[in-house]
C-alpha cells in the first residue's frame, strides 16, 4: 500500500523541565513519516528544506524506507524554524520564535513516482497548500487525512473549510475542535465539523487520549500514564504517522480498524515523548511497538458483569 505524507521538515529549538536542545531536526513531515515507515513501506514525503538542513536525516529517512523525491531542496534559503518553551505540566507551552522562511511561499511538486498513491496523509500546513496537493493527484486516494490547527481558523478559516471538505479524516486538538465547531460539548462539535466535509473525526486530548468520531459511532483511546514526559514536540504528528500508516499497511478503512489504527498512533506517540525530538524514533523496534500495544489493550481491558 502506498502512503504519501505532506508536511514540514524544520528545525526546532525547545525548553522544557527536563533541559534544552538547540536546533534539531522537526517539522510534520518527519515525525509523521518516520512514524509510518513502523507500518508501511516505503512512505513518500512532500516538502520543502532550505540549504541549511542537516542531510544526514535525510540518509536516516532513506535508511528507514522514506522516499524524499518529493522533497525541495532551495539552497539559498534557510529551512523553517520554531522555538518553543514548556512549562511544568507540559500541556501548555509558549512559541519564543517562528521563521517561516521556504514554507512561507511551499509550492508542493508531485513527483511521477507518488502519483496513484492509496493513502494520503497532510500535514499541518496552510489550507491552501493542502487543497493544492490533493488538486494535483491525478486519482483520488482511497483515503485522505488531514491535520491543522487554530492559528488556520484564525486567518484562513473558508479557505480551511474547503479544503476540509475535500478529505476523509480531520485531526485536530479538543481546543480547536471547540474553536472549529463553536461547541463546547466534543460530541456536538463532532457533529459540527462532520457536517463540514469528513466523515471522521479525531479529537485529540493529549495526556487524557483521544476520541474517533464516524456518524453516530464514538471510540475513546486513553493515553499511556507514563512517569515522565521528557519532550511532548510531535507527540500528534507521530500519533497521527502511526494512524495513517497502520491504516495503510492494511488497507482497510472501516470504523472497526481505525479504532485499532487510533491505538497505533496513541502507541507511536508514547514513545516520542520519552527523548527530544526524533530521537525515540529512531531506535525503536516492531517488539517494542508489539508490546507497547498490549499495555493500551491491558489498560481498558475488564469483563463486565450485567
Amino acid at each position: 500500500m502506498s502512503l504519501t505524507v505532506v508536511g514540514s521538515m524544520a528545525f526546532d529549538a525547545l525548553e522544557t523541565p527536563f533541559g534544552k536542545t538547540d536546533k534539531i531536526v522537526g517539522g510534520a513531515a518527519t515525525y509523521i513519516s518516520l512514524s509510518a515507515s513502523y507500518f508501511v513501506k516505503p512512505v513518500n514525503v512532500v516538502s520543502v528544506v532550505g540549504g541549511d538542513f542537516d542531510q544526514d536525516h535525510i540518509s536516516l529517512m532513506h535508511t528507514r524506507n522514506i522516499s524524499t523525491e518529493g522533497v525541495q531542496v532551495k539552497q539559498d534559503e534557510k529551512s523553517f524554524f520554531w522555538s518553543g518553551r514548556y512549562f511544568n505540566d507540559m500541556n501548555s507551552r509558549e512559541t519564543l520564535v517562528t521563521e517561516l522562511n521556504v514554507l512561507g511561499d511551499f509550492d508542493p511538486i508531485i513527483p511521477a513516482a507518488y502519483q496513484g498513491c492509496e493513502f494520503l496523509m497532510l500535514g499541518n500546513l496552510a489550507p491552501q497548500v493542502q487543497k493544492t496537493v490533493i488538486e494535483r493527484l491525478t486519482t483520488r486516494p482511497k483515503l485522505i487525512v488531514m491535520d491543522t490547527m487554530n492559528f488556520w481558523m484564525d486567518i484562513a478559516l473558508a479557505e480551511l473549510k474547503e479544503t476540509m471538505a475535500m478529505v476523509d479524516v480531520l485531526s485536530i486538538n479538543d481546543e480547536e475542535a471547540r474553536q472549529l465547531s463553536g461547541e463546547y460539548s466534543l460530541v456536538k462539535a463532532a457533529k459540527v465539523i462532520m457536517a463540514m466535509g469528513p466523515k471522521f473525526l479525531i479529537i485529540k486530548k493529549g495526556e487524557h487520549g483521544a476520541l474517533l468520531f464516524n456518524e453516530n459511532n464514538v471510540f475513546f483511546a486513553p493515553a499511556l500514564p507514563l512517569e515522565e514526559v521528557f519532550d511532548p514536540t510531535g507527540a500528534g504528528d507521530t500519533f497521527a504517522g502511526g494512524f495513517i500508516g497502520y491504516i495503510a499497511s492494511t488497507g482497510d478503512t472501516s470504523f472497526e480498524n481505525m479504532k485499532r489504527a487510533v491505538i497505533h498512533g496513541s502507541a507511536m506517540a508514547s514513545f516520542c515523548v520519552e527523548q527530544f525530538g526524533t530521537e525515540r524514533l529512531k531506535t525503536l523496534s516492531q517488539d517494542e511497538i508489539s508490546a507497547r500495544v498490549q499495555k493500551f489493550v491491558e489498560l481498558v481491558a475488564f469483563e463486565a458483569e450485567v
